[in-house]
């Protein structure tokens, strides 16, 4: 499984005009093959700030993900805002063990 985490950090104004193009585009990727999930949580501490987390089954699939269209969408609508910092990390996770 790949694993991507990171934020973005944006002006907390541009978040409440983004909202529609970021439950778009989440909507959108759940539904690709190979997604496991996808999310954006807004910080509920530090305004303007989104944490990303997704889960793959592969990295072919991450990559496919990342010619979507609405991944396209996305960029195009991010583009009209200021992004203070985006920065996203990958992992290839091993064997996945519960915890309790």
């Amino acid at each position: 499984m790949i694993i991507v985490s990171g934020i973005l950090r944006l002006n907390p104004g541009a978040v409440d005009h983004l909202r529609g193009d970021m439950q778009a585009l989440i909507k959108a990727t759940r539904q690709e093959p190979g997604c496991i999930l996808y999310a954006f949580a807004e910080d509920v501490i530090e305004p303007g700030l989104i944490r990303i987390y997704e889960e793959w089954d592969s990295r072919e699939a991450l990559a496919t993900h990342g010619r979507a269209d609405h991944v396209g969408a996305w960029h195009a609508a991010l583009a009209h805002h200021e992004v203070l910092e985006l920065r996203l990390v990958s992992t290839e996770a091993g064997e996945i063990l519960p915890l309790n």
